[in-house]
């Protein structure tokens, strides 16, 4: 025959099972962020250019001549915009500049800086 348990001890058993602790949502994300792989958001090459035209046009208030270089970084982009800073006559003494723009995998900015000025009559000299 079955061995009858006392009833206290069957009782303390179904309170400890009831009571186990409880991972916090937080918890979980930190998991499911660890054990995903992650994944590079579908942002190509020219939709990464088109997005830090925008971003240089935004912030300096001039539009963008044209897109000097773009390179796929692990985590996103790096990209060389190349706009007029100052219109002159003749066309060939227009102050040009280069701007370095980074940009995250979604195309968000994450930072961007002037890397150099020039005579569009120099450029050849800039190389």
């Amino acid at each position: 025959m079955p061995r009858e348990r006392p009833r206290e001890e069957g009782h303390r058993e179904a309170r400890a099972r009831t009571h186990e602790p409880h991972e916090s949502h937080e918890s979980h994300e930190v998991r499911d962020r660890h054990e995903r792989p992650r994944r590079r958001p579908a942002l190509d090459a020219r939709d990464a250019a088109r997005s830090a035209a925008r971003h240089v046009a935004g912030l300096t208030g001039r539009t963008p001549e044209g897109v000097t270089s773009l390179e796929r970084r692990e985590d996103g982009w790096s990209i060389g915009i190349e706009i007029v800073e100052t219109h002159r006559i003749p066309d060939s003494t227009d102050i040009l500049a280069e701007y370095r723009v980074e940009l995250d995998g979604r195309g968000e900015l994450v930072s961007y800086r002037r890397t150099e000025r020039y005579y569009r009559g120099r450029a050849e000299d800039r190389t």
